[in-house]
């Protein structure tokens, strides 16, 4: 088969907007990721609680990430009645983010769980022989040193998490590689479309790793 260079320019702009999608489901599920993976990492060390959510937890990694898409995006309802505000319907989009969220926090929580072990005891020493609160404890002398040491560890997940977008096709979400087989079902020309759709993971996938190594070599000493 011989490459279509008009019609690689031609679909262009619909793969672009599927790559916007596939980069907003990632922004935002990531952000959901490091903000629950956190609070899961502090829950953890609350005694019989933190065993309840370690169990939640290991569930979430053991179980395909596809099959856990599937099963919340046909098991909730079309939409949810608010008061004032109506029906509100769950959008797979909504789904998609929401669970790729929760899925990579289950990750993320243990990324933050070993920064917080790797605090020294000194540090909880000095925070229990100064009378602070447990608030200001967390906040001013364990989280940002534990935090700064697995900053490169984190990142990893967010490539890891711009890679997995494509599984969101199994629910309908529009994403790039979705798009892509819309395209080439419709023209019967799959070899353009997916070829497009591995070089635009590409473009950003690149230099996100690239950042990322940066933050390695920089954090590597701390």
């Amino acid at each position: 088969m011989i490459w279509d260079f008009a019609f690689t320019f031609e679909v262009i702009p619909s793969l672009l907007q599927g790559l916007l999608v596939t980069i907003q489901l990632t922004l935002i599920g990531y952000s959901i990721a490091l903000t629950l993976g956190l609070l899961i990492a502090v829950v953890r060390r609350v005694p019989y609680v933190g065993s309840i959510v370690h169990f939640v937890m290991e569930f979430i990694r053991t179980t395909p990430l596809i099959i856990q898409l599937v099963f919340v995006f046909f098991l909730l309802p079309a939409s949810y009645a608010l008061p004032v505000v109506g029906p509100v319907p769950i959008t797979a989009f909504t789904v998609g983010v929401v669970v790729l969220g929760v899925h990579y926090a289950a990750y993320t929580a243990e990324v933050y769980r070993s920064g917080i072990e790797g605090v020294a005891k000194g540090q909880w020493e000095a925070a229990r022989a100064l009378s602070l609160p447990t608030t200001r404890t967390w906040g001013a002398v364990v989280l940002p040193q534990a935090i700064r040491k697995v900053i490169p560890a984190l990142g990893n997940y967010l490539i890891s998490m711009f890679k997995d977008t494509p599984l969101l096709f199994a629910i309908g979400v529009a994403e790039l590689l979705t798009r892509a087989q819309r395209v080439g079902s419709e023209s019967f020309r799959m070899m353009e479309a997916i070829t497009l759709v591995g070089l635009l993971f590409l473009l950003v996938s690149i230099p996100s790793a690239i950042v990322i190594r940066r933050l390695e070599k920089r954090y590597a000493a701390v």
